[in-house]
């Protein structure tokens, strides 16, 4: 079995931290469940200025590192690896965090889990001198069974494998969104998602 999984959303709570740090630095509240936008400029109403001043903040090592945990993640992953599945924590954050997104994984009892970095969203040039540690003509040549995902933005890269089951980890800013086919479920936590990879689920529980 094969698995990818994202990170931020599926692994831990930055949708969250997001909505604290917008009221924090520019006085905009918008509750995390009224985040309807994957695009968080549109979400909070930020300009450019402020859009890239609130990225470049959010990915500071120590907000990284304060980021919570998702109940379940790391127990299902470490389940799925005992098991022999190959899983892989493909993210959209830049290289130069990598360090940085390593150790929170290592601290949240995921040391076993491999991590690459793909550049999904075009966002690395906030960052300086980030490049992807993954390449897309080399993530095209990787086959998945499984993949938990967040995003709207992300789903195109899965066009490549027909067959693939994509778990929709339920957030609002993906409640309004199309499904490309039938082969999408929502699913409202990570026990939904071990039983689904488990065969003990079929059909999408909300």
């Amino acid at each position: 079995m094969r698995i990818y999984v994202d990170f931020d959303d599926c692994l831990c709570e930055t949708g969250r931290a997001f909505s604290e740090l917008a009221l924090e630095m520019f006085d905009k509240h918008v509750p995390y469940d009224r985040i309807r936008f994957f695009e968080l400029d549109r979400s909070f109403n930020l300009d450019a200025e402020q859009y890239e001043r609130l990225m470049l903040r959010a990915h500071e090592p120590e907000m990284l590192l304060s980021y919570e945990a998702t109940p379940g993640a790391a127990e299902t992953i470490n389940e799925w690896i005992s098991r022999g599945y190959d899983v892989s924590i493909i993210t959209g954050r830049p290289s130069s965090v990598y360090e940085t997104s390593r150790l929170w994984l290592d601290e949240h009892g995921l040391k076993e889990a491999k991590m690459y970095c793909l550049n999904k969203y075009g966002r690395d040039h906030f960052i300086k001198n980030s490049n992807s540690t993954l390449e897309p003509e080399d993530y095209y040549k990787m086959k998945f069974d499984f993949a938990v995902e967040d995003s709207p933005k992300a789903f195109s890269f899965f066009e490549h494998l027909p067959e693939l089951k994509v778990l929709v980890f339920d957030r609002p800013w993906n409640r309004e969104c199309a499904f490309p086919n039938g082969n999408y479920q929502r699913c409202a936590g990570w026990e939904i998602i071990r039983k689904i990879v488990a065969g003990e689920l079929e059909k999408d529980v909300r």
